[in-house]
């Protein structure tokens, strides 16, 4: 009995030593995963996929404001007229979408499929797009009156002594519907997107992912508006003058473009567990309180929202104050604006390259943490040196590489950290939260900046970022003690 008792010691302790080993094994191949950058997510068929049809969507949103400004100045811009009111009605009906639907879409896209989502939307928004040339060729030279009666008294008085109604082109009003309509499109394919990117990447490939997501957009950004004119105005020339005079070209470039996403991701394979369809679900303003409540009590994907909407704020207001820069920088003009933040967008795809390669070594706090301090620190600099060309280039540059250290973690944070069952609301919650973050200060930064000056707002900005790195900092702290 003692002899054939004996070997079990021995391989008790050969089950010790080969579970060590193979525990030792995975840890180097998981050590080995995360020093590959962006490899494995571009190995991910399915990403890919994802990714293809997110660039042609892009590209295509991009390209539609082009079309519309086209139309506008063809169509409806009188001789001498300036198109920034009928422009501006446009960005209106864009925006109005983002701000009342943004959390009714988030229910929705959490109870219906993404991939069909996905794919819905894009080819609808395609046909709206292809829609206009005919509609516009139907009500063409016919105008509609709008009554005066919802205007205050005092402004009635003074427009009606020359008017009593706008005389709108009703071609130019099925623009605005046409807009609003693909607007709230939009708004069910953006929280549908940010919830399928973790059904097909593994979680320890979230950050590269949505860094390579982070430099995808940064480049659409720059490439869309830049080549969105003359590849419109070719693909016109090349359809010929009497398609021309329909804007054919220009909408077969873009509506082709949703269509040509929506094809894309057809060939997703989401592998989402879906609900049964006799599935009886709660009303939707239960579902979007249900997503507030998810909010309130877990405080790391709360703070990572925050985060998002203090960066968001901070960029909106520079938007707007990157034209005063501009103004009185040496070397530049008002209308050059855009170099200061086409700087900030090389700085965020620096970023984003750096985090998909290096960003597993850090927690998503600590690069936010860093990030919120050194948009600061830029901010600040940006404050003083408004008269200095090349420096006011390279600390545009660097607000955007640690901006990247704020956007990308945290939005990795929201998709790792939200279940499956909670992503459509959270992320439509998001999509709200930041369209009204990016509202107020378009609206206030300008009126700052002419009652303050530059400087003081910067300043203010400055303040902002450094809120969020004290609170980064904070978070860091809750989640240790809640680890403990």
């Amino acid at each position: 009995m003692q002899l054939s008792s004996d070997p079990k010691p021995d391989q008790s302790q050969a089950t010790k030593s080969s579970d060590s080993q193979s525990m030792e094994r995975q840890r180097r191949r998981r050590k080995t995963s995360s020093n590959q950058g962006f490899a494995p997510v571009l190995r991910n068929v399915r990403f890919l996929t994802l990714w293809g049809g997110q660039i042609f969507s892009q590209l295509a949103d991009k390209f539609y404001l082009v079309l519309m400004i086209s139309l506008i100045a063809t169509h409806y811009q009188g001789v001498n007229q300036s198109i920034s009111g009928w422009v501006s009605a446009i960005m209106i009906a864009n925006t109005i979408p983002a701000v009342l639907v943004g959390s009714l879409a988030g229910v929705y896209v959490d109870r219906w499929p993404k991939k069909e989502v996905l794919v819905v939307s894009n080819i609808l928004r395609g046909l709206l797009v292809l829609s206009v040339p005919p509609l516009i060729w139907v009500f063409r030279g016919s105008t509609l009156s709008i009554p005066l009666l919802w205007l205050p008294s005092a402004l009635r008085r003074w427009y009606s002594q020359s008017h009593e109604a706008f005389n709108l082109p009703v071609g130019f009003l099925i623009l605005l519907g046409i807009t609003f309509l693909v607007s709230t499109l939009t708004q069910f394919f953006a929280p549908a997107e940010q919830s399928a990117l973790p059904l097909i990447v593994k979680r320890r490939y979230l950050l590269p992912a949505n860094s390579l997501n982070t430099l995808t957009t940064m480049a659409v950004l720059i490439v869309g508006f830049a080549i969105g004119e003359p590849l419109l105005g070719f693909v016109d020339r090349l359809v010929g003058t009497k398609a021309g005079t329909w804007d054919l070209g220009k909408v077969l470039v873009v509506g082709g473009f949703y269509i040509t996403a929506g094809l894309i991701l057809t060939a997703l394979q989401t592998r989402e567990k879906l609900q049964p369809d006799d599935t009886q679900y709660p009303h939707v303003f239960e579902d979007i309180k249900d997503g507030v409540r998810y909010l309130q009590e877990n405080h790391k994907v709360r703070n990572a929202m925050i985060q998002l909407i203090i960066l968001f704020s901070v960029f909106a207001a520079l938007s707007v104050l990157a034209v005063r820069m501009a103004e009185i920088l040496p070397g530049l003009k008002a209308s050059q604006f855009g170099f200061l933040l086409a700087a900030c967008g090389v700085g965020m795809a620096i970023s984003a390259i750096s985090i998909g390669y290096w960003g597993e070594k850090f927690s998503n706090t600590t690069l936010s943490f860093w990030g919120a301090l050194g948009m600061a620190a830029a901010l600040g600099g940006l404050s003083i040196a408004t008269k200095n060309l090349p420096v006011t280039f390279a600390l545009s540059t660097i607000l955007g590489m640690f901006a990247g250290l704020v956007g990308v973690p945290m939005q990795t944070t929201l998709q790792a950290d939200t279940p499956q069952e909670m992503r459509g609301k959270v992320f439509g919650l998001e999509n709200n939260a930041v369209n009204i973050a990016l509202s107020l200060p378009l609206a206030v930064a300008g009126v700052a900046e002419t009652q303050f000056g530059l400087q003081p707002v910067l300043l203010s900005l400055a303040s902002l970022a450094l809120m969020g790195s004290v609170f980064s900092w904070y978070t860091a702290g809750r989640n240790l003690m809640d680890k403990s």
